[in-house]
């Protein structure tokens, strides 16, 4: 009797170590990982749909996700849905810390992979390192992958051969478009009818066309701000993050928005269209409106004049929209 008594407790103390191996010590080993196909599978539709708003092939931000999140079975990738391996830098959002380069590094957290996968964009648009990318063309993948790693988006020395091999091995190029150069006429819209609503998709975003008719102006998708609006309310209703109307507009999320003052929706641009070459400066111009203005991004309105940043220009100062022509 007393034997089984305790053959019954040893047998309860296995059940118990089992049970806390099984659900703490090893969920790796139980875990049902993604296959590199099926992931291609959940994200190509967005890998296609970013590339159309900005120029990155598909296939590059489809590899990039595939090689930096394995497959969307890192732990980063897990725990953060953080699918590129973006670090903190100026982030103000939530964040996680691992060991990468260093221990303890600061990384991105966002609430669903979508958010990753729409900042990795922000990212390379929105960094002047990266800007050279956007000259190649949308289906010059090979182009992408030693730019990213020229402009130092990994520190191993055969990135751009991993990327490249990810691409042709799953022949992720079918999904790049080879009929558009760079970012140039690549912000497409795409309607739907939603029984009597037009619903657009901006941005990879939803929303009204009716309560947020959207213009274009150098190639750059803007709102109308209207009376008693701020980046705080206008971002919630357009279910943008925080940070991202106030960086496209180069503002800080406090400064006050006037009726009818254009709110850009995607980063501006590097030069102003052509037929803009130059502006001169009226009374109350700024730098800031001038580059809203024409959308054109203010740190590059102060590279082509050769002016410091912080700067005002004067009166009758004939400014540089885009760069000259050598002769």
């Amino acid at each position: 009797m007393y034997f089984c008594r305790s053959l019954k407790v040893e047998m309860r103390i296995h059940y118990v170590i089992v049970c806390w191996l099984v659900f703490f010590a090893m969920p790796d080993l139980f875990a049902q990982r993604i296959t590199v196909e099926e992931y291609i599978e959940m994200y190509k539709d967005l890998a296609i749909s970013e590339m159309r708003r900005s120029g990155i092939p598909a296939s590059i931000k489809l590899a990039q996700a595939i090689l930096e999140s394995g497959s969307g079975n890192s732990q980063l990738a897990i725990n953060a849905n953080n699918h590129f391996g973006i670090k903190c830098h100026e982030w103000q959002g939530a964040r996680v810390y691992q060991d990468d380069d260093a221990q303890g590094e600061c990384f991105r957290s966002y609430r669903n992979a979508r958010e990753s996968w729409i900042d990795h964009t922000e990212f390379l648009m929105t960094r002047s390192r990266y800007e050279f990318l956007f000259e190649y063309r949308s289906n010059d993948y090979r182009s992408w992958a030693r730019g990213l790693s020229r402009a130092g988006y990994a520190t191993n020395p055969n990135y751009p051969q991993l990327l490249i091999n990810l691409i042709e091995r799953y022949e992720l190029h079918q999904f790049d478009d080879g009929s558009t150069a760079s970012r140039r006429g690549l912000f497409r819209r795409l309607t739907i009818a939603s029984g009597s609503n037009n619903q657009q998709f901006t941005n990879g975003l939803t929303f009204s066309t009716e309560k947020f008719p959207v213009q274009v102006k150098n190639k750059t998708e803007f709102v109308t701000a209207r009376s008693g609006d701020t980046y705080a309310s206008l971002g919630n209703e357009l279910d943008m993050m925080p940070w991202q109307l106030p960086r496209y507009n180069e503002a800080k999320a406090t400064d006050a928005l006037q009726a009818e003052q254009p709110v850009f929706i995607q980063p501006k641009r590097r030069r102003a269209e052509k037929g803009n070459d130059t502006h001169t400066v009226q009374s109350g111009d700024t730098m800031h409106s001038i580059s809203q203005e024409y959308a054109i991004r203010m740190q590059r309105l102060y590279a082509l004049n050769q002016i410091e940043k912080g700067t005002q220009p004067r009166v009758g100062e004939v400014l540089n929209l885009r760069k000259k022509k050598k002769n």
